[in-house]
């Protein structure tokens, strides 16, 4: 997966685990109309989730969320858009939007569910802002 990269560590530490679900609950608390986040490894495993929503299989979401951005950069590449970091799904009923979080030791895919009252520029503000912090986490906490 080019856009993802290999991660130089297998897994993350114990200590930014719990660093990346608290900038996921964040999240998911701050911004208005957001009732889901995922964070997935590169390779598509739940890294942190929190979900507003009944019934919501956060697991398959992550493995999705990582296939859909490869996807997405082959695509983009083709069409010589350089460097894709991020897509939208609009839909009459809400809003998902999946971006790649580029770590140096761990890269991961952030994936945001909204209802259809979301603010677009509010919700991307606040995925660039976890975003930001997962990267200084990553930087941070790495060992």
């Amino acid at each position: 997966m080019a856009i993802i990269g290999e991660a130089k560590q297998r897994q993350p530490s114990t200590l930014f685990l719990k660093f990346a679900k608290r900038c996921v609950d964040e999240l998911c608390s701050s911004v208005q109309s957001v009732n889901s986040v995922v964070l997935a490894s590169g390779d598509g495993f739940e890294v942190a989730s929190v979900s507003n929503q009944n019934s919501f299989d956060s697991s398959k979401v992550a493995a999705v969320s990582s296939s859909l951005l490869s996807m997405v950069h082959a695509f983009t590449s083709e069409i010589r858009l350089n460097n894709c970091q991020s897509f939208i799904l609009d839909a009459t009923n809400g809003k998902a939007i999946i971006a790649h979080v580029p770590c140096d030791n761990y890269p991961m895919v952030l994936m945001v569910l909204t209802d259809e009252n979301a603010l677009l520029g509010q919700v991307l503000h606040g995925m660039r802002f976890c975003s930001q912090r997962l990267v200084e986490g990553d930087l941070k906490l790495a060992n």
